[in-house]
C-alpha cells in the first residue's frame, strides 16, 4: 500500500477536522462540570415511571437551586446539576420528589475555589505532558539526524497529538451545546490517556522507520517511511480495534458515569490510529520534500 501517494488528501482532511474543532471551541466553548466550576450533583433513580422534566421542576419550584439542569438517564434515572447546596436543601429535594419512591445513587458538592484550582492544575498537567513527550521523542531519535532532524520527529508527534486531542474536544463542544455533556475529571483523565495511547502508536511507527533507515531498507527516505508504515499497519489496527471493542462495551453497558469517559477514548483512539499511520509519517516526508525544493 502506498501511504504517501495521497498524503496531500490526508493533510486536507485532517486540517478540515482541526479547523472545525477550533471553530466549535471558539463559538460554543466547553461545558465544564462541577469538578471545575463548583456546584452540586445529585443522581437518583425512580422505582416507578420517571416524571417528566416539567413535573420535576414544578415539585422543586421555590427552592434556591440556581439555574439547575435536569438530565434523564436510562429509563428511570435523573441527574441534577445545580449550584452548591447544603444538606438541608439536599434533603428537601428528596422529600419533594418522594423519598420513598426513589433511590439516591450519589450526591457530590464541590466549592468554586476547588473547582477553579482543579481547572488550572489540569491545564498545567496537560502542558507538562506535551513538553515531556517532545523531549522524549527528541532524545529517543537523536541518532537520526539525516535526512530529518530528531527534533522534527518530536514536532510531528506533537502535531499528531494536537490532532488527536482537538477532535474529541470539538465533538464534546457540540455535545455540550445540544446535549449538555460536561467536561469532568474522568473526561480529562480519558483525554490524557488518549495522549499516551496516541504517542505510543506514533513511536511504534517512528521506531520502525528508524530501524529501516539504520538497516538501509528502501532506496530513499520516502520508500523507507512507506515500507515502515506498511509493516506497522496490521499491528496498529489490530491493537486499536481490540481496545475499541472494550470501549464500545463500556459506552453502551457501563452506565452513565463511564459513558462519556469511554466516548472520549473512542474518539481519541480512533483519531490517534489514523494520525499515526496517515499523518505523522507523511508529515516527515512532506518536510523533506519542501527542504529539497528550497535548497
Amino acid at each position: 500500500m502506498d501511504f504517501l501517494k495521497y498524503k496531500n488528501f490526508y493533510f486536507i482532511f485532517s486540517s478540515a477536522l482541526i479547523l472545525s474543532s477550533i471553530i466549535f471551541l471558539l463559538v460554543f466553548g466547553l461545558r465544564f462540570g462541577i469538578d471545575f466550576t463548583g456546584g452540586s450533583i445529585l443522581e437518583i433513580e425512580f422505582k416507578e415511571a420517571r416524571p417528566s422534566n416539567e413535573d420535576i421542576r414544578e415539585k422543586l419550584a421555590g427552592l434556591d437551586l440556581g439555574d439547575f439542569l435536569i438530565q434523564p438517564t436510562n429509563e428511570k434515572g435523573v441527574i441534577f446539576r445545580m449550584k452548591e447546596i447544603d444538606e438541608e436543601a439536599h434533603q428537601e429535594i428528596l422529600i419533594r420528589l418522594g423519598r420513598e419512591d426513589l433511590e439516591e445513587l450519589r450526591f457530590e458538592s464541590i466549592g468554586p475555589v476547588i473547582g477553579r484550582e482543579l481547572r488550572e492544575k489540569t491545564g498545567i498537567v496537560i502542558v507538562l505532558s506535551l513538553l515531556a513527550i517532545l523531549f522524549y521523542i527528541a532524545i529517543a531519535f537523536r541518532k537520526l539526524s539525516f535526512p530529518i532532524k530528531s527534533w522534527q520527529y518530536g514536532l510531528a508527534s506533537l502535531m499528531a497529538l494536537f490532532h488527536d486531542a482537538l477532535i474529541p474536544l470539538g465533538v464534546f463542544s457540540v455535545l455540550g451545546i445540544f446535549y449538555q455533556i460536561e467536561i469532568t475529571i474522568p473526561v480529562v483523565v480519558a483525554l490524557l490517556t488518549v495522549l499516551g495511547y496516541s504517542i505510543n502508536n506514533t513511536v511504534v511507527v517512528f521506531d520502525r522507520i528508524r530501524e529501516n533507515l539504520l538497516k538501509g531498507v528502501g532506496g530513499n527516505y520516502q520508500e523507507s517511511v512507506n515500507f515502515s508504515l506498511n509493516q506497522t499497519l496490521s499491528r496498529s489496527i489490530s491493537t486499536s480495534l481490540t481496545t475499541l471493542f472494550v470501549l464500545f462495551s463500556i459506552f453502551f453497558f457501563g452506565g452513565e458515569t463511564l459513558k462519556y469517559f469511554a466516548l472520549i477514548l473512542i474518539l481519541g483512539i480512533s483519531a490517534g490510529t489514523y494520525s499515526s499511520l496517515f499523518l505523522a509519517g507523511p508529515l516527515l516526508v512532506a518536510w523533506l520534500e519542501r527542504k529539497k525544493r528550497t535548497d
